[in-house]
Formats: C-alpha cells, structure tokens, sequence
C-alpha cells in the first residue's frame, strides 16, 4: 500500500549509557562495557539520590530497573548495581555528530530531544529503493562511525513513526502503517502508548481498558469525560490517528518566550497552572515592552526523565494580554501533560506582529471599544506597577 508521506522516527538506544560506555571504553579499552552489565547512569551511589536517567538491558531484564525511578529503589533490587554519573555535556557533542548526520541526509528533520528526531523521506526517496534500505544505511552508518546504534520506526505519520521506533531493541527497524496497527499496536499494554502517562493509565485501567486496542475501541466522549482534552487525544493516538507535519525549522524562532526549571518535580495540574500564570504574564509584559502581539502560542514541557514536548496554536486574534495568553497555555498544558512529573515549563509567543499593524479579525467576536477598555487597563496597570511595585495590584486570572 502506498502512502502521501513516509516519516521515520529515530531514537538512540539508551542514549545516555551508550554514550558514557564510549567515552569509558575510549578511557579504558580493557574496561568493562557497562551496557553489557547492570548498570545505570543517574543519581549518587553514597547520597542514594537522584533518578535513573538510563539503564541496560541486564538491569532492566534481570532486575526490572526503570528509567525515571528512584536510584534508591534501583539499589534495592540490585545492591551491586554500576553507577555512572551524567555527563551533559558529552551528551550533547554527541547528540550533535548524530543530528548532523542526519541532516547531511536532509533538511526535513525535526529534532524533539537530545537523542530522537523525525525526518521525512521524500528527500531520500532517490537515493534509496525503499525506507528500508534508507533505515539500514542510517543504522549501519552510525554504528560504524559513531559506535552506537538506533532504532527506526517507519510510517505515515509521526505517533505511528514513534510508536513503531519503541518495539523491539536495540539496533532494529520497524514499520507500523494503518493497516498494521490492529496486528502490532492493539494487543499491547495500554501504559504502551505515547503520551499515556502514569495517571492517565490508572484512571484507564480503572474503567477496564487494559490494551490499547480497548482505548481504540472506546467512545471517546467516554474518555474526554474522565480525562478531558488528553482523553480524546490518546483515542486518536490508539487509532493511529495523527496528521502534524515534521517541522524542520522551529516554528517558534521569532518569538517571545520564557521557562523556568522547577526546584521539585510537578505531579499535579493544579500546581502547574500558577506557573503558567507567571510564565505568560512576564511574556504578555516582554510583548508590551517590544511593542509586538503574538499570533500564536506554544507550550513546553520537559518531565523528569528530560524527554521534552511541546505543543502548539495559533491565537484567535493577536495579543500581548498575559491574561489572555494564560488561558490558552493552560489549554494546551491539558492536551499535552501526559501525567508524568514535570522538570520544566514555558510559554512561548510566535509569529509575532507590531501592535499596531492591521489585522484580520473575527467579525463575531471583536468587539472594538471592549478591546480599547482592555488595552488602556492593561497600560494602566503596567504603569503603576512600575511606580509601586509589581504587587500593587493583580487581575483576576481564570484557567478557561
């Protein structure tokens, strides 16, 4: 069966411990290889501290190590456990050589972590007979010049893509098209699936909905009652439904932005949207500074295994309101946030305009005088602000 677009997804086997057991071997070449032994990167031995970043397949298999627990419990399972402290910045050298790769290939790559990214095959299509053989070569390449292997996940959109790069491991290349999800995605876990997150699986398992082929199966009215917009989303996600292009150039660029990592991990909704307020009230107040309106916005989130997603809208009408940008972030929080804890968030205004350029607006919506009162208290406020403190007085701020 034949397709509009082919994407692959490729995702460095345990990136982290494979780039450290290099770096280790290169230091010591009659060393151990700690991918070879149960072994993690992550935490501190002595403190008993951190989190597991990245484990091999012996820790995993034997001793049923996960990545994102507590390197207490690791110990616990594995007293003898191997443990390697990250090193960040030979991630990132190494992250670069494995982009930069890919980018000698094509430009249609959009890099969504340190060690994965997406890339479009139309402009492999003539150097190669097939995505298969397109796959291979990428693996072999690097293995042979770099030292680590990858996966490939090839399909017609990026959630299958993703999904597809996930099975079997480590050096492999897997296919999941439409016509094959009932055969290799509906019997597994539901805890399998993109973006399904710890709470989200509970609250799922609870309603008997095991596999992913029982999500696919349920009315998702039934799932957007029990876990709003994100239920609706992982119902797409199940029936393989996914259309977002691989975005090549950050569609934020031109942009006005702010982020901000958190002291302690973030579990719950409610302590994210405070956040966000503060996060798109110093946008909506850099946006007035620089005399410019964001047309659309863009949230980021980073989760405590620095796996980071984002996720994006174009705006109603052009703004530099922080009251206004804070209801669509938290919107977009609620699709995005897959229940894991959270490291880091931001907001970000793209696709920016001066505030007084014209502008194409709804007709049903735009009420001119209300958006001249709203604009005049928004410079009012600013201004005493500056004069007694940014304290003096608040808006009233409401998530939807």
């Amino acid at each position: 069966m034949s397709y509009e677009r082919i994407i692959f997804h490729i995702d460095v086997n345990s990136a982290y411990l494979s780039w450290s057991a290099l770096k280790l071997l290169k230091e010591d070449p009659d060393g151990v290889d700690i991918r070879t032994i149960p072994a993690i990167i992550g935490g501190n031995r002595q403190t008993r501290h951190g989190i597991v970043l990245a484990k091999s397949l012996p820790a995993k298999e034997l001793y049923h190590i996960k990545t994102a627990e507590p390197v207490a419990s690791a110990l616990k399972k594995c007293p003898s456990l191997t443990i390697v402290p990250p090193d960040h910045n030979l991630y990132s050298e190494c992250s670069k050589k494995f982009i930069g790769f890919l980018r000698s290939l094509t430009s249609e790559i959009e890099q969504v972590s340190i060690d994965e990214c997406y890339l479009d095959y139309r402009e492999l299509e003539h150097q190669f007979p097939d995505p298969i053989s397109a796959a291979a070569y990428i693996r072999e390449y690097i293995y042979q010049n770099f030292g680590f292997t990858v996966n490939v996940g090839i399909s017609s959109n990026k959630i299958l893509a993703k999904m597809a790069s996930d099975f079997q491991k480590p050096n492999k290349t897997h296919t999941l098209f439409p016509d094959e999800i009932q055969e290799k995605m509906w019997s597994l876990p539901i805890s399998d699936l993109f973006m399904a997150g710890h709470a989200s699986v509970e609250i799922l398992q609870k309603l008997e909905i095991n596999t992913i082929g029982d999500l696919a199966h349920t009315d998702p009215d039934i799932l957007s009652l029990h876990l709003k917009s994100h239920g609706r989303t992982l119902w797409e996600y199940a029936n393989g439904i996914n259309d977002s292009p691989v975005e090549s150039e950050p569609s934020q660029a031109k942009g006005v932005g702010n982020s901000t990592t958190l002291s302690s991990d973030l579990t719950r909704a409610e302590q994210a949207y405070p956040v966000l307020r503060q996060l798109s009230t110093k946008v909506g107040k850099r946006l007035v500074q620089s005399g410019q309106c964001g047309n659309n916005l863009c949230v980021e989130i980073k989760y405590a295994t620095f796996d980071k997603y984002t996720r994006q809208m174009p705006l109603p009408s052009p703004t530099q309101n922080g009251e206004d940008l804070y209801r669509y972030a938290c919107k977009l929080f609620d699709a995005l946030w897959n229940g894991n804890p959270i490291r880091l968030l931001g907001v970000r205004a793209g696709k920016l305009t001066d505030l007084y350029e014209p502008v194409q607006m709804d007709i049903f919506s735009y009420d001119p005088v209300e958006t001249a009162k709203k604009q005049k208290l928004d410079h009012a406020m600013d201004k005493m602000k500056e004069k007694y403190g940014k304290d003096v007085i608040q808006k009233g701020f409401h998530k939807k």
